[in-house]
C-alpha cells in the first residue's frame, strides 16, 4: 500500500491558486499542503520567466487542527508570459530536498514538462464545471418522424433497417445501416435525459453524409432532412434550453466526405477556389485522405478561403450553428467538440493546428462568448491544451484507458493501440493519471470530458469484469476532475463487444434494462452535482493499493473522500493529520465504514466496491 496523503500537495483548483485565469503581468497566491510528516523547513516556488527559471520564497499560512495537522505554505507566481509553468521545491531535515509537481513528489531532479501551469488566457465558460453529459448517436436514439413523412437519404449507400435489427460483423456493412432515428425523437425524450440528472447533451453528426455515423459530410449548411432538417434541430435545442439542458455539436474540421459539395467542385476543375481546400497530388484522382481512406478527402487549411468559410465569424460554420436557426429559436449550440481535432492543420511537415484553434476559439467567443470547445485526442493532448485553443479534450488517454486497465477484461482492446491492454493496479492507476495530466492547465483536466465508453468503443458494461465493475467504474466517472459523459444506452446496460456493435439502438422497451444499474447511474450523477467539491474541487490522492484507490476532491469549505475498490483487499490506512480529517466522516454513498483509531484512519477493505464520505473538520 502506498499512503499517498503523507506527501505535499498542490492543484490548480481554487483552494491552492488564488486566480486560475490571471491577467497578463498579475502575481497570483499559490499554495502547498505540506502533511506535518514530511517535517518541511522551507519551501520554495520555481516559475518559470522568459524561459529562465525564478525562484522565490513561500511562507507559512495556516495549519490545519491537531498536533499532526497538514501545513499550508503560499507563494507567488508572477504571470509575466501567456502561460508559466511552475514547480515547488520543499527542504527538508530528514529526506532533503524533494520537488513538487504535476506527476508528484520527487527527490531526483525533474523537466519542466510536468510542472503545473497557469494560463492567462480565457478560462472555459463556468457552466461547464457543474455538467454532466450524455452523448447521442441520432441514428440510433429514437425514432419522432412519422413513417409516412420519412425522406430518402442522398445517394444509394442506405440499408434500411428495422429499429431492433442486429447490428452487422462486418464494419462495411454496419456503417452503412439506417435506423431513422431522428432529432425528433430525441426531443420527445427529453424527459429521460431529465430523469437521469445530465444537463449537457452532445450530438454526434447532425450534417448530410453517406454513412450512419455522418463524419463523411456533403454539406455543413443543413441538418440532415433524414434527421428533421434544421427546424428539427433548433426545436430540439430550444426544448432542451428550456429544460436547463445545453446542447453541443459535432464538426470535422480535419476532412469533409467525398460527397461534399466544396470536394466535387474540387473535382470538377483544378482551378475552382475549392481546390485549395484539399491535397491534391495530381488532380482529380490523386489526393490525401484522412488515413487514407478516400471518402474522407483531407482539408488544407493552409487555405484562407477554407478557414473563413469554415471559421469565419461572419459566415462560417463553426459561428453559424452558434446562432438560432430559425426565427422564432432562442439558440444554437452551446459548443463544439471537434473530431480528430489532433490531426487538423497537420500533414507531413505542415502544422497550422494551433492557429486554427486559435481561430476558432476566437469565432466562438465573439460569436457566444460561454460556449464549449472540445477537441477528440485519444493520446498525450499535452501540448494542444495551453488554453487559446481547445477548452479540454476527450480524456482517452488519463481516463478512459487507465480505468480500463484496472477494471476492464485484461483481454479488452481500446481504439488506437494494438494489442491487450495493461492489467494495472491501483497505485498505477494514480500514478497514471497523475503522469498524463501533469504538464496540463488544471483548468483544462477540468474542461475535458471523462468517459468509460463512446461511439467509438465497445461497451464499458461489456469489457467491465463484472457487473459490479462496472458500477466502481460509473463512480470514478461521477468522482474524478472532469465533465462525465455517459453514451446513450450505458445507463440502461446496452453492450458491444465492438464499436459498431455498442452503437445498437436505443432499447426503449423497459423491460429490456438493467434497472438497478440505471438506478446507479441516477443516483452518482446526483451525488456529483449535489456535492460541491466533486463538481469543483481539487483532487489529492490519499491511498492506494493493487485492489484499491483512495482520493480527495476539496474545496475551502467541503472535503470528499472517495474509495474505489476492484476486489476484497487489505483496507488502505492512512494518519488523520495527512489526511486532513479531525472530525467526523459522513457516508453520502455505498455502504462501507470508515474507522479511526490512534490518530489512523482505516478503509474498508470490501470490493469489488465504490464508497463516498463527507470529512468534516478539514
Amino acid at each position: 500500500m502506498t499512503a499517498l496523503a503523507a506527501q505535499p500537495h498542490h492543484d490548480g483548483s481554487a483552494r491552492y491558486v488564488d486566480d486560475p485565469a490571471p491577467a497578463l503581468g498579475a502575481r497570483v497566491g499559490v499554495r502547498l499542503r505540506v502533511p506535518a510528516g514530511v517535517g518541511a523547513e522551507a519551501v520554495h516556488v520555481r516559475a518559470v520567466t522568459d524561459g529562465e527559471p525564478k525562484y522565490t520564497v513561500a511562507a507559512v499560512v495556516g495549519a490545519e487542527p491537531g498536533d499532526d495537522g497538514a501545513i499550508w505554505w503560499e507563494g507567488e507566481v508572477r504571470a509575466v508570459n501567456p502561460v508559466t509553468s511552475y514547480r515547488f521545491l520543499v527542504e527538508t531535515t530528514a529526506a532533503g530536498v524533494q520537488w513538487v509537481n504535476g506527476g508528484g513528489t520527487w527527490r531526483r531532479d525533474v523537466g519542466d514538462r510536468d510542472d503545473f501551469v497557469l494560463s492567462t488566457f480565457s478560462p472555459p465558460p463556468d457552466w461547464l464545471a457543474d455538467a454532466v453529459c450524455y452523448e447521442i448517436f441520432p441514428d440510433r436514439f429514437a425514432r419522432g418522424i412519422d413513417e409516412q413523412d420519412w425522406v430518402d437519404p442522398e445517394g444509394d449507400w442506405a440499408i434500411e433497417c428495422d429499429w431492433d435489427t442486429p447490428i452487422a460483423d462486418d464494419w462495411r456493412r454496419a456503417v452503412r445501416q439506417l435506423y431513422r432515428g431522428d432529432l425528433v425523437g430525441v426531443r420527445r425524450r427529453l424527459d429521460h435525459l431529465e430523469q437521469l440528472g445530465v444537463n449537457l447533451l452532445y450530438l454526434t453528426p447532425v450534417f448530410p453524409a453517406r454513412s450512419c455515423h455522418r463524419y463523411d459530410a456533403s454539406t455543413f449548411d443543413a441538418v440532415d432532412p433524414v434527421l428533421g432538417g434544421d427546424a428539427a434541430l433548433s426545436a430540439l435545442i430550444d426544448a432542451a434550453h428550456r429544460r436547463g439542458i445545453r446542447v453541443i455539436g459535432d464538426l470535422t474540421t480535419n476532412h469533409s466526405g467525398n460527397h461534399h459539395r466544396w470536394f466535387q467542385a474540387a473535382l470538377a476543375d483544378a482551378v475552382a477556389p475549392e481546390t485549395s481546400y484539399y491535397y491534391f497530388t495530381e488532380h482529380p484522382h490523386d489526393y490525401v485522405g484522412w488515413f487514407d481512406v478516400p471518402t474522407l478527402p483531407k482539408f488544407d487549411l493552409r487555405s484562407a478561403q477554407l478557414r473563413e468559410a469554415l471559421l469565419g465569424e461572419r459566415d462560417g460554420i463553426v459561428a453559424r450553428w452558434l446562432r438560432p436557426q430559425t426565427a422564432a429559436g432562442e439558440g444554437g449550440f452551446d459548443g463544439w467538440r471537434i473530431d480528430v481535432g489532433n490531426m487538423t492543420g497537420r500533414h507531413g511537415a505542415i502544422d497550422v493546428n494551433h492557429d486554427v484553434f486559435r481561430r476558432v476559439r476566437a469565432t466562438m467567443a465573439a460569436v457566444r462568448p460561454e460556449t464549449w470547445l472540445l477537441g477528440e485526442h485519444l493520446h498525450d493532448a499535452t501540448t494542444d491544451l495551453a488554453g487559446d485553443g481547445w477548452h479540454g479534450t476527450m480524456a482517452c488517454s488519463w481516463f478512459t484507458r487507465p480505468i480500463w486497465s484496472w477494471l476492464a477484461d485484461p483481454a479488452a482492446r481500446l481504439i488506437g493501440v494494438p494489442g491487450r491492454l495493461p492489467d494495472i493496479g491501483g497505485g498505477e492507476l494514480a500514478a497514471t493519471m497523475r503522469a498524463l495530466t501533469a504538464g496540463v492547465p488544471w483548468r483544462s483536466v477540468s474542461a475535458s470530458m471523462t468517459l468509460l465508453d463512446s461511439h467509438d468503443t465497445p461497451r464499458f458494461s461489456t469489457v467491465a469484469r463484472s457487473a459490479q465493475h462496472q458500477r466502481v467504474g460509473v463512480g470514478l466517472l461521477a468522482t474524478l476532475p472532469g465533465v462525465p459523459m455517459v453514451f446513450a444506452g450505458d445507463e440502461v446496460g446496452v453492450g458491444g463487444a465492438t464499436s459498431d456493435a455498442g452503437r445498437q439502438p436505443f432499447p426503449w422497451d423497459e423491460s429490456t434494462w438493467d434497472h438497478e444499474l440505471l438506478a446507479t447511474y441516477r443516483a452518482l450523477i446526483a451525488l456529483r452535482r449535489s456535492v460541491g467539491a466533486l463538481r469543483r474541487g481539487g483532487m489529492r490522492y490519499a491511498a492506494a493499493s493493487d485492489e484499491a484507490i483512495a482520493f480527495v476532491r476539496e474545496t475551502a469549505d467541503e472535503t470528499v473522500l472517495v474509495l474505489a475498490s476492484r476486489a476484497p483487499h487489505e483496507g488502505l490506512r492512512m494518519g488523520c493529520g495527512d489526511l486532513g480529517l479531525t472530525g467526523t466522516a459522513e457516508r453520502l454513498y455505498g455502504e462501507g465504514e470508515l474507522s479511526v483509531a490512534a490518530g489512523i484512519v482505516t478503509l474498508p477493505g470490501d470490493g469489488p466496491a465504490f464508497n463516498v464520505w463527507w470529512i468534516a473538520g478539514s
